[in-house]
């Protein structure tokens, strides 16, 4: 069977539904294991760390930059799960020419939803991703119905130097429906900023993610000199920024941050 991924590239089956899956994207990996594919997933990233007992007992096949060629093959998969911005493109090359490979791009929640729905339909279980899928969609719509003011917002990534999430990210989509303007919507994807660029973006909320720059309590006082008026949360990168089954959670928890800067 043939099929496209979010890339527009054909991606050809020769075994449907797969038997051997192996996700290189720890989203997608949970994504999988909620469609009920425990026994089809053979391989996964080090940094698949959900489901817990995955991580523990699926086969390793590196990092999701870092993909050891040979242990993918010795998995024999008849499908690996990509993604544009997570995988390294020579690494994914090498790995589709020998393998399909299908491919997400990523940056919207129309962009999530169709990966849910596409995934469903790779893996022969659409009827469970299509209700995932909804339901993602319905409460997201709740989401949006609630009153709000927008606050001017700044979504920290790393430290040393500081990077934040810019237009056109997942991230940047997660920030609008939970009702903040992006300072930073001027910049592409995941720009360094300097200390005196954010204070002069002036941004009422600084949120600092748990991802990939592990912020802590500790980081909070140099920023609060930074941009003095600023209220600061500690947010949980994986609820801004898995695009899977994750999402199913990610509404409440927005409100939550909401309630929290008034």
């Amino acid at each position: 069977m043939t099929f496209t991924d979010q890339m527009g590239r054909p991606v050809i089956l020769s075994q449907w539904p797969p038997r051997r899956i192996v996700s290189l994207v720890p989203s997608q990996t949970e994504f999988l294991a909620a469609l009920g594919l425990d026994a089809e997933v053979v391989g996964i990233t080090k940094f698949c760390i959900r489901p817990s007992a995955w991580f523990k007992e699926k086969t390793s096949v590196g990092g999701t930059k870092t993909i050891h060629y040979q242990r993918v093959a010795d998995l024999h998969p008849d499908l690996i799960l990509g993604n544009k911005e997570e995988n390294q493109q020579d690494q994914i090359l090498q790995l589709a020419s020998h393998f399909p490979v299908w491919m997400s791009d990523i940056s919207t929640l129309e962009n999530a939803l169709d990966m849910m729905r596409s995934v469903g339909e790779l893996s022969g279980k659409q009827m469970i991703a299509n209700d995932i899928a909804a339901k993602v969609e319905v409460r997201f719509a709740e989401l949006l119905s609630t009153p709000h003011t927008p606050l001017r917002a700044a979504y920290l990534i790393w430290r040393k130097p500081y990077m934040v999430a810019a237009a056109g990210t997942f991230i940047d989509d997660m920030l609008q429906y939970a009702g903040l303007v992006n300072v930073f919507s001027d910049r592409a994807r995941y720009p360094e900023v300097s200390a005196g660029e954010l204070a002069s973006a002036a941004p009422e909320v600084l949120l600092l993610s748990s991802e990939p720059y592990p912020f802590a309590v500790k980081h909070q006082s140099e920023l609060q000199e930074i941009c003095p008026n600023a209220r600061i949360r500690l947010v949980d990168g994986e609820l801004f920024s898995w695009y899977g089954s994750r999402l199913l959670e990610a509404p409440d928890y927005f409100r939550r941050v909401r309630e929290t800067l008034g």
